[in-house]
């Protein structure tokens, strides 16, 4: 963080700020737009894009910007920036296609769209931050694939769990430890909230009832861990993970673990429910130097054998801009995947489901996500929670089970369902 500050001053001074093409004016976008325009020196937010214009108008006007030029075509765009005004346009394309843009931030946590949009990234030749745990996690590690083939950076974003528990793990591991447990505080989880449910809360927030419910019915900490299982190697101790409750400080929480198990594993992707400090992240790591733990338990971390760590708060868009400076001016990824998928996110029935249905998006009224091991899923051919929206259920399914792939027809023209499919034949040769 100290590197990226110094070199956003030094571009600041040159008056050459980094250059920043946002994808998606949600309410994720919407926060990253005024950390960028108002608080990032050194950074300018060229252009925004998304499928309702007047969004991303609006984005601009919120932060004090509004005299805001609309693109319909490239040329528009590449001069309207050049001319340092913020321009918005309905075709995220443009954005990819641009030359005047250094990098791009996808902001919609939309897998169909996403995988389209980060694709033509690639193809330009643009890097990109994903904000999108639910496109990582579902292929991500061919999403890298192809952008390395292609000479870009393709990563995930500091500010949101993974991203801040990869920081901690780093660290971590610089001192010679190593991390057994990579893990994030969760204060409520309950499979089965709906839309419906999470209506008024989310209304409160200004986000969509999908989103909230996504984030009560426990589909985006699967997602999120998963994508830390595929950066670090580790693995889930069991379908779900083990989600420990507990209403104390996380520290507490390492003798609830065993060794054995953990070492047998690789290290574990886990969440604590009502622990503290919540919202932050934690990794518990093992020391096997008699010298080195004498000085860990005179700083006060115990006396092992596992040593917490913790970051008491995720800032979510606060952060963002720094991952787009690490990626853009020192070529440091935040998150990305080791290889193919250590762990993946699986379809739960929310509810009984019957035959000729077809299941409905992330955060919905019929489906839930739960992290497991990727071997498992290719041997039981477990259906993917980021390719089941808009796929028709063959036969009725009871409450909790996991859907297969044997299960469902799938959307054969949607590119994640492809991208899917290319990933696991990719990493099934490898």
């Amino acid at each position: 963080m100290i590197i990226v500050d110094t070199e956003l001053k030094k571009r600041e001074a040159a008056g050459k700020p980094l250059r920043v093409g946002m994808i998606g004016a949600g309410f994720m976008g919407r926060g990253l737009a005024n950390q960028i325009v108002n608080y990032t020196p050194g950074m300018t937010l060229a252009a925004i894009s998304n499928r309702t214009v007047k969004n991303a108008r609006q984005a601009y006007e919120d932060v004090g910007r509004d005299q805001v030029v609309e693109a319909q075509n490239l040329g528009v765009l590449e001069d309207a920036i050049r001319q340092h005004q913020p321009v918005v346009t309905g075709n995220a394309d443009l954005l990819c296609e641009s030359e005047q843009i250094d990098i791009l931030v996808e902001a919609t946590g939309h897998v169909e769209f996403g995988a389209q949009v980060t694709m033509k990234a690639i193809a330009f030749g643009k890097d990109m931050v994903l904000m999108n745990a639910e496109l990582d996690g579902t292929v991500g590690p061919m999403l890298k694939v192809h952008a390395d083939r292609a000479g870009v950076m393709l990563t995930g974003c500091d500010g949101d769990q993974p991203g801040v528990q990869i920081n901690l793990y780093r660290f971590v591991t610089s001192m010679g430890l190593t991390p057994r447990v990579c893990g994030n505080i969760k204060g409520f989880q309950y499979r089965y909230r709906t839309p419906e449910t999470q209506q008024e809360f989310a209304k409160s927030w200004g986000q969509t009832p999908e989103m909230v419910t996504s984030f009560a019915d426990g589909t985006k900490i699967s997602f999120e861990q998963a994508i830390v299982a595929n950066a670090t190697g580790m693995k889930v101790a069991q379908r779900g993970m083990l989600g420990y409750e507990y209403d104390g400080l996380v520290d507490d929480m390492t003798s609830m673990y065993d060794l054995d198990m953990l070492r047998e594993h690789g290290g574990i992707v886990e969440y604590a429910l009502g622990a503290l400090p919540s919202p932050g992240v934690y990794v518990f790591a093992e020391s096997d130097d008699p010298i080195r733990d004498h000085y860990l338990h005179y700083g006060k971390l115990g006396k092992g054998p596992l040593y917490s760590f913790y970051v008491p708060y995720h800032l979510t868009i606060l952060e963002v801009p720094l991952s787009l400076a690490r990626v853009a001016l020192l070529r440091d990824p935040v998150i990305v995947p080791k290889g193919g998928p250590e762990v993946d996110v699986v379809t739960a029935a929310k509810r009984e489901l019957k035959a000729g249905e077809a299941i409905d998006g992330l955060g919905g009224f019929k489906t839930y996500g739960l992290c497991e091991n990727a071997e498992v899923v290719n041997r039981d051919r477990l259906l993917p929670m980021g390719i089941a929206e808009d796929a028709r259920l063959k036969r009725d399914i009871p409450q909790d089970q996991v859907l297969t792939l044997d299960d469902v027809e799938l959307s054969q023209n949607k590119l994640c369902v492809q991208l899917r499919q290319e990933q696991d034949a990719y990493f099934s040769r490898s």
